[in-house]
């Protein structure tokens, strides 16, 4: 038997015929394959709305204390001047206490005075008892202007400081 020949060009082009472009595959999708997922996705989606929710709230409720400390910078001011300070004392007085008017239920806070008055801002408060500030409330707003002359700015700076640290971070009970 005689064997046929075959031409190596002829099996070149043969095999060259046969090739195909190499195919990816599909890329794999980020969509969730199973109703698991979905359901975490959800999950997750609810609790960033809720938290957002919550954390609004909390900025709006804490509108009083940022008016507070805005106000309080500009009586720590007045309070420097030995000319105004019997005012600027009267005044952090007073935003003391609508500072706690704006946090409390009138009928709980605006009849305070004195003792009660100093007791409240302790217990409300998280450092206790601030000694400037209960000596501003005990008698240092009763007296006339003399006393406030001879103020040292040191003392002054500490009360502006103690009634920074209350509206900061004072407790309203729900």
């Amino acid at each position: 038997m005689a064997e046929a020949t075959v031409n190596p060009d002829q099996m070149a082009s043969v095999a060259l015929r046969s090739l195909h472009d190499i195919s990816m595959p599909q890329p794999v999708s980020w969509v969730p394959q199973t109703w698991g997922w979905a359901v975490v996705l959800v999950c997750i989606l609810l609790l960033l709305v809720a938290y957002g929710f919550r954390a609004f709230r909390r900025y709006q409720r804490n509108a009083y204390r940022r008016e507070a400390l805005e106000r309080l910078r500009v009586i720590a001011e007045i309070m420097q001047s030995p000319a105004t300070r019997r005012r600027g004392i009267d005044d952090l007085a007073e935003l003391v206490k609508r500072t706690a008017l704006a946090g409390w239920r009138r009928e709980q806070v605006a009849s305070l005075t004195g003792a009660d008055w100093n007791a409240f801002l302790a217990s409300s408060a998280d450092n206790g008892e601030s000694a400037a500030l209960k000596r501003l409330f005990d008698d240092l707003e009763y007296h006339d202007q003399a006393p406030f002359q001879r103020l040292p700015s040191s003392e002054l700076t500490q009360l502006a400081q103690d009634a920074r640290y209350w509206i900061e971070r004072h407790h309203v009970s729900a």
